[in-house]
């Protein structure tokens, strides 16, 4: 349950654009539940209880200037404000509501029993036969309404935490910027927007029948405070514009090799400036006056820069040098940026990551080294990769497992300092929010789908007694379903439950996460209930504790010389090997794992006798999945704490599998197999395992 509620900005930025200022004496946008949104905004940010889970590099004072959040926008905005931190520059790139899922690709490794062999014939293994399966990462299906309300409160809730020099870029396309930009004139103020950014993404896209091609998405700039934002003025001079620029005007030679533009020196102002109507040289000025001062015209001219004519009638101009110029001026049409690939060597296999480039530029243009960056839609961590590259302090968060080891693993390597907390809100139990609640419809009993209820219900469940009962679930994707409170409860008396047949009807079940007060809300529903069905509160959480299964890990820990290993000899995930049967299943064929049906025993201290064959499985025709009976090849990373025994990990070692089974060692990629073994000069006192799909299982050592 959230602990307080913190305040967001008293009141909404005035001069706002096509609003609704009748009713009300504060402006919103008018949508269906903005209502709802209103009195949610006027309570406040539910702040939850935040746990550090980790601490990667340098000491824990430092490491928590820059910090990774698992956690939704809201609920990390509300931790920053908690504890004082401001930001100076945001960018987000949000779910664009584009009615797709998105997937992860989750490849097993190589059997590292087999590593020996691996490298002898590592010439002869067909990497296109990897075997793999997907799993889905977040689905960006929303109802428009839902989606405003949402991303309303997101940019409500970062705005509150925003520095009074600060900017923030919100990167889009064309499902539904037109609406946000709307919600930013409201939120930030009209007078504060900067600039609608166009960014073609090169590479295109195909042609759909009868429409054109997308190849844009769009990048709303807008401040803090129009007075005090930070800007630099980027050029550029490797774009194809500029290029073309070069090869047009930069066509002069005095004989020295040096190729110079001739450019006009006329004052570019609306108005004549007095001070630069002045006669140079028997050259007379232009009407509105010189572009510089005499000053900086005598300057110019005793440096060579100066170009003039032999009709004294014509203007004087600059000599530009090529080896000097910079570049144009960056404007707001962005079409020297690639997309990324699966070849590029940046991708992390994230499959909405966007180029570096891309925002190394909103970066540069919008903040000074030393300044805090923030992404609360952090995916695959570009933006604090970029930002710990420039020398900028970052703040990612995400409500992705994924997301966050993603993120965690790039500055690893990039050899940076930070802190990972966890919101404990009661959503982040599993790997996403899709997952768990595509989990959690197989854990509620006889929950099932029912076309004649209307879509507000997940499904319904059946009572000898009380027949059909249609279930709500809370959409965890939705930060805004999360809270049981009076608008959310008057919405499901007043809309969800008058759409229901009473003769048919008798009692509905609603789930929640959180909840504002129980006995509040149950005297809500005697009182306002305009129906006679009844409804029944449960806590979604009760069934959310039954969602995490730990993965089992048995080992060997030895020492020689001082240095001590840990040896893993077999990992049974049942998470990995539920999903493996699903997608053997589609593939029409029974699950097939060699050996490994049954979870192993209890986790082995002593040595054992390895002698047993293992098998590197073939990926059948089929396309089956089959796994080695020790199962070592469902591991993606392994990790020694040499420093605690308990509360936040130090990984003082740690080794990370590559998806073709190469060792990368506390960041740096080695070019040899990983052998199911992880060494530490000094005495390992914890080792966590993570599987391919992200689970983590923690081991304290003996």
């Amino acid at each position: 349950m959230a602990k307080k509620f913190i305040p967001y900005f008293p009141k909404t930025a005035s001069g706002q654009a096509i609003l609704n200022n009748f009713a009300r004496t504060r402006r919103m946008l008018e949508f269906q539940g903005s209502h709802e949104l209103e009195r949610r905004i006027r309570r406040g940010m539910p702040y939850y209880e935040t746990e550090l889970i980790e601490t990667v590099g340098g000491t824990s004072s430092t490491s928590t200037e820059n910090l990774l959040i698992r956690g939704e926008c809201v609920s990390a905005c509300a931790h920053l404000r908690e504890i004082g931190q401001k930001v100076d520059l945001v960018y987000i790139d949000p779910p664009f509501a584009s009615g797709a899922d998105y997937a992860k690709k989750i490849y097993l490794r190589r059997n590292p029993k087999l590593a020996a062999k691996l490298e002898q014939a590592e010439q002869e293994l067909d990497w296109d036969e990897l075997k793999s399966f997907e799993e889905k990462m977040y689905g960006d299906i929303w109802k428009k309404e839902d989606y405003l309300s949402w991303m309303y409160e997101n940019l409500f809730a970062i705005k509150s935490v925003m520095s009074e020099n600060a900017s923030i870029y919100v990167h889009l396309d064309y499902h539904v910027g037109h609406y946000v930009k709307i919600i930013m004139d409201e939120v930030f103020g009209e007078d504060n927007f900067i600039n609608e950014i166009i960014w073609k993404r090169r590479g295109g896209a195909l042609n759909n029948f009868k429409s054109m091609g997308q190849v844009t998405d769009v990048i709303y700039l807008y401040c803090k405070d129009l007075e005090n934002y930070h800007f630099n003025s980027l050029k550029n001079i490797n774009s194809t514009d500029t290029q073309d620029y070069i090869k047009e005007r930069f066509i002069y030679d005095e004989g020295d090799g040096r190729l110079y533009s001739r450019d006009p020196l006329t004052n570019p102002s609306k108005d004549i400036t007095p001070s630069l109507v002045y006669e140079y040289k028997g050259y007379k000025p232009p009407v509105k006056g010189w572009a510089v001062s005499l000053e900086t015209m005598k300057d110019w001219d005793a440096r060579g820069k100066l170009y003039f004519p032999e009709n004294i009638n014509q203007r004087i101009r600059r000599k530009t040098f090529l080896d000097e110029y910079e570049g144009q001026p960056i404007n707001n049409l962005w079409t020297d940026i690639f997309v990324i690939n699966s070849q590029a060597k940046e991708s992390v296999d994230y499959s909405t990551q966007k180029p570096e480039s891309l925002v190394e530029r909103i970066i540069q243009t919008s903040s000074n080294e030393g300044m805090v960056v923030a992404d609360f839609f952090g995916g695959s961590g570009t933006t604090s990769s970029v930002a710990h590259r420039l020398g900028r302090k970052f703040i990612h968060a995400d409500i992705g497992l994924n997301s966050i080891q993603t993120t965690r693993d790039r500055l690893v390597k990039a050899k940076a300092n930070f802190a990972i907390y966890e919101v404990k809100d009661g959503v982040s139990l599993y790997r996403n929010p899709i997952q768990t609640m595509d989990k959690l419809k197989s854990l509620i009993p006889g929950l099932k789908n029912e076309d004649g209820v209307p879509e507000f219900w997940e499904g319904v469940v059946t009572d000898s007694k009380l027949g059909t009962m249609p279930v709500y679930l809370p959409n965890l994707l939705d930060h805004t379903t999360k809270i049981l409170d009076i608008p959310l409860i008057n919405r499901i008396l007043n809309i969800a439950l008058p759409e229901l047949d009473e003769n048919k009807v008798k009692k509905v079940i609603v789930y929640y996460v959180d909840i504002i007060d129980l006995d509040e809300i149950a005297k809500f529903i005697k009182e306002e209930n305009p129906t006679l069905i009844q409804v029944e509160i449960r806590d979604l959480k009760e069934i959310l504790d039954d969602v995490v299964a730990e993965d089992e890990v048995e080992y060997i820990i030895s020492e020689k010389s001082g240095s001590h290993t840990v040896e893993l000899t077999r990992f049974f995930s049942d998470r990995i090997f539920q999903k493996i049967g699903e997608f053997n299943s589609k593939k029409k064929v029974n699950t097939a794992v060699s050996e490994q049906v049954k979870p192993p025993g209890k986790a082995k201290k002593e040595e054992e006798d390895l002698s047993d064959q293992d098998v590197e499985a073939p990926l059948p025709k089929s396309g089956k999945i089959s796994i080695s009976k020790h199962g070592l090849e469902l591991i993606e990373m392994v990790s020694v704490d040499c420093t605690n025994n308990e509360g936040a990990w130090k990984s003082d070692r740690e080794i990370k599998v590559d998806k073709f089974g190469k060792v990368i060692l506390n960041g740096e990629k080695l070019d040899h197999y990983w052998d199911g073994k992880i060494e530490s000069a000094k005495k390992p006192l914890r080792l966590k395992v993570r599987n391919i799909a992200g689970d983590e299982t923690v081991v304290v050592l003996g």
